[in-house]
Parts: C-alpha cells; structure tokens; sequence
C-alpha cells in the first residue's frame, strides 16, 4: 500500500529511469530554464539607465528595481528548496516557470515604477524557487558518478556564461529595441520550457514533513524592512521616523526568526549550521562580499553610459576584462586549491578583488577606460574567480548528511540577501554626494565603489577572525576544493 504522501509511481516511471532514458532533454531543459534566470539578472545591469530615464524613478527607486528580485529570491529560496521536496520536484519546477513567466510579461509591459518593482519581485519568488528544483532535479535525473559529474559541470558552466552574456544581450536589447525586450524574450522561453517539461521530465516522490512558513516570511520581511529602512536613511535621514521604524520592526522580525527556528521541529534554516566559526564566517564574508560586488555592477554600469556617454551595448562589452578573467581563473582553482590550499587562495582572492575595487572607487569623468578601469576589472575578475569555491567549501564542509540541502540554502540565501542588503546601503552612500550631471554621479559612483572596498576590507577581518585562526583550521579548513562535487547554485560566477 503506497503511503498518501508518497506518489504512486510504476518501475515504468522512476525518475531515475526516467533521466537515463531522457538524459540529454533533461539536461537541456533544466540548463536553459537556469540560463534565463541567470541571464535576466544580469541583463538588469545594462538596462538600468534606460530604466530610470523611461520609468522616471529616482536613485533610491532604481535601487528598488533589483533589491525587491533579491530580497524576494534570497529570502524564499529555502522555502523554495522545501516545496520541491514536499509537493514534487517536477510540479514546483514547473510552477516556477509559470511565475517566472507571468512575471517577466509583467515586468516588460510595467506602466509605472510601482509596477515594474512588483513585478521583480514576483520573478524573484519564481526564481526562488527555480533554481533549487532545477538541481535537485538534475542529481534526481542522473546516476551518481561520471554522469552526474558531467551534467553537474554543464550546469555550472551555464552559470557562468549566462552571467556574462547576459550584460552584452542586456545591451544589445536596449540598444537595438528596448530594456523591455529581454524580458518578453523569457516569455516563449519560458512556456517552451514547460511543455517540454511536461513531456520529459518524471516527478520526484513526495516527502513527509512541514514548512516553516513563519521562518521564511521572517527573514523576508525582515531583511526587507532593514532595507527600507537603509534606503529611505538616503532620502529623510537616519533620525526620521519612517527610518527608525522600518530599521526597528527589521531587527524585531530577524530576532523573532531566530526564536522561531530555535524552537521549530523542522527549521527552515537550524541554527546548529552556525555552530561552526568557520561556516558562520563563510556566511558573512559571503554576504559582504555579494554586498561589495553588487555595488561593482550596479554603479560602474551607470558610470560608463552617464559619465562617458557609452551605449548599454559598450558597457555590456566594457565588462568583458571581468567576466573573461573570472571565468579562465574559476576553471583554474581546483588544482590551485590543490597546491596551496583553501586559506591561501581565499584569502587571495579577496585582497585581489579587493585591491581591484579600491583601484575603480578613484574615478573621476577623466578616466580613462583602459589603465583606469579595465587593469582593475582585472584584478576583481582574478579575485572572484578564486574566491568562491573555497568560500562554498568552507560554508559546507562538516556538515551532516541531512543539513547539506539547508546549509547550501543558507549560503545562497546569504548571497541574495547579501546583494539586497549591500546596495541599500552603497545606495545610500552614494546619495550623500549632492549634485547632478556627470561630474556629480561620477562623485556618487566613487564614493558607493569606496563604500564596496570598504565591505570587502570588513570580509577580509571576519576571514582573518574566524576561518583563519587556529581553531576554525583545526575543524574545518578544507584540504581540497572539487568544483564539481560542490552545488553549482551555491557557486555563482561572473555576475552576482
């Protein structure tokens, strides 16, 4: 007798069986629909000062733009994670493409900037949800060894070159049509994705358990809140009550998130995953460094077309010393981790990206692009090719069995939150520099890109503090980083 939480399911249609017989449409299916969630977060980046001139929005509203996406994607993601394993796999896979689809159509048709924020939002659930069930069920789909390893590989490479072409079809589409372009192109994506889905792909079985509703919309709500409150600081100041509220009920929701998992039967995020120096630091040097690297995309992209007048289509290609070294250095770390280890090169890749920034944060509107710009794009491309995977490593090493989905969960959710949180106040720096035209934003941009050396230089004190003193080395300094045994969605490349 088949329990009723667990879907009846024939030898005929395992699922398991199923990817085997269907492996190269499985992996097609969930690659492409990873690829469109990866690409249209980067495709914001160059579209952002055709969004704020067509959309009429102010500093702090543009900044809404890609926060309510984050906050929405980070704070959900694990709830995300949960619904996959207690409705199916398939059916939120393929719910997700719905949202995401609804989502995009919404935000290529928006009216208004009130609109345009709801709709990013509402891509961010879908996207939420998204890219957990998109590799859960690529590891369902494909036996464990060299199969799982090689869709592994194509799915993270999909990352890294949707990150990067996404700045270049972000600006050809604005260029050559409209901001509002690429996100219609996720609509025919997206309904070929299910139908597609609906023919190949098998659906998990269904596991007992509880969501932990509370946990997540405490998190959300309350990353939210502290964000509002960061945001609004920019425009009303620090002492106005719209800001002292919003930063009150924040920290209220994030000390009653903590409460709540405490005492939940089954937490969204255990609180046992922080009992670790070494993972609680991989964590805050994550959500720091995702902080500083958002403030790289987000504002160096308005000083290459506000400042130097180049076309979204230049400034997509204007990243290329970036994304290039990122990804040629990414596929070099294994082997380097290998040789010098997890401290060594963590610790270089931070000084190096944050080297590169403090370099970009001496912008003026004489800069020139070569010696000024690209030498430091270098250097920040270098950093972050060899900072994440021993980042990822250190976050999921000595983890039980039956945490390893929360604490990459977790880990993700630390670098959407972490982007969120950065640009509120990068934002919020940058709003101090009074003055318009293009010598008053190239101020703003130097003064947000000094704010990101500044997190950079806060993530290289946690690193020194907790992962590389003496007692978090005895317990958890990874010997070696295997790029392809560690999640894919917790290792992001090129763009954040």
């Amino acid at each position: 007798m088949t329990p009723a939480n667990v879907e009846r399911t024939s030898p005929a249609t395992d699922p398991l069986e199923a990817g085997r017989t269907h492996s190269t449409a499985v992996l097609a299916i969930i690659c492409v629909s990873y690829f469109m969630v990866i690409l249209d977060n980067s495709i914001i980046f160059t579209a952002l000062p055709s969004i704020r001139a067509g959309m009429d929005l102010t500093d702090t509203g543009l900044a809404w733009v890609q926060d309510a996406y984050a906050l929405l994607f980070g704070g959900l993601m694990l709830l995300g994670a949960r619904s996959g394993d207690l409705l199916g796999r398939r059916r939120m896979f393929l719910v997700s493409l719905v949202v995401f689809a609804v989502a995009s159509f919404l935000v290529g048709a928006a009216p208004t900037g009130w609109w345009l924020i709801a709709a990013r939002a509402l891509q961010g659930v879908g996207a939420a949800i998204l890219a957990p069930t998109s590799l859960a069920l690529l590891t369902a789909s494909f036996p464990e060894g060299p199969q799982r390893s090689r869709a592994v590989a194509t799915y993270a490479a999909v990352a890294g070159i949707g990150a990067s072409a996404g700045l270049v079809v972000g600006g050809a589409v604005t260029d050559w049509v409209s901001w509002r372009a690429g996100f219609f192109l996720n609509v025919p994506i997206a309904a070929a994705m299910i139908w597609a889905g609906l023919r190949y792909l098998a659906e998990t079985p269904r596991r007992p358990g509880r969501f932990d509703l509370i946990g997540a919309l405490a998190a959300t709500l309350g990353m939210g809140a502290l964000v509002l409150g960061i945001i609004e600081s920019a425009e009303v100041g620090w002492a106005d009550p719209r800001t002292v509220v919003a930063l009150l009920i924040g920290l209220v929701l994030l000390a009653a998130l903590v409460l709540n998992e405490a005492r939940a039967e089954q937490p969204i995020m255990p609180l046992r995953l922080f009992a670790s120096r070494a993972r609680s630091g991989a964590y805050a040097i994550r959500l720091l460094y995702l902080g500083a690297m958002i403030g790289f995309f987000y504002f160096t992209t308005q000083f290459l077309q506000d400042v130097l007048g180049w076309s979204a289509l230049q400034a997509g290609f204007g990243f290329l010393p970036m994304t290039v070294v990122n990804f040629i250095v990414a596929l070099r770390v294994p082997s380097m981790t290998r040789r010098l280890g997890s401290p060594t090169v963590l610790t270089a890749g931070i000084v190096l990206t944050l080297a590169g920034m403090a370099w970009l944060s001496r912008l003026t509107p004489e800069t020139e692009y070569t010696l000024g710009m690209a030498l430091p794009m270098v250097l920040i491309g270098a950093g972050q090719g060899l900072a994440f995977a021993p980042l990822t490593s250190y976050a999921l090493v000595g983890v039980e069995a039956h945490d390893a989905g929360a604490a990459s969960g977790v880990l993700n959710t630390a670098h959407q939150l972490g982007m969120a949180l950065g640009l509120s106040v990068l934002v919020s720096i940058a709003a101090r520099v009074p003055g318009t035209g293009a010598s008053a934003r190239a101020d703003q941009v130097a003064a947000a890109l000094t704010g990101s050396s500044m997190l950079l230089a806060a993530a290289l004190v946690v690193l020194v503090a907790l992962l590389l003193t003496r007692p978090a080395n005895r317990t958890s300094v990874p010997g070696r980083t295997d790029a392809a045994a560690v999640a894919p969605s917790a290792r992001p490349k090129g763009t954040p």
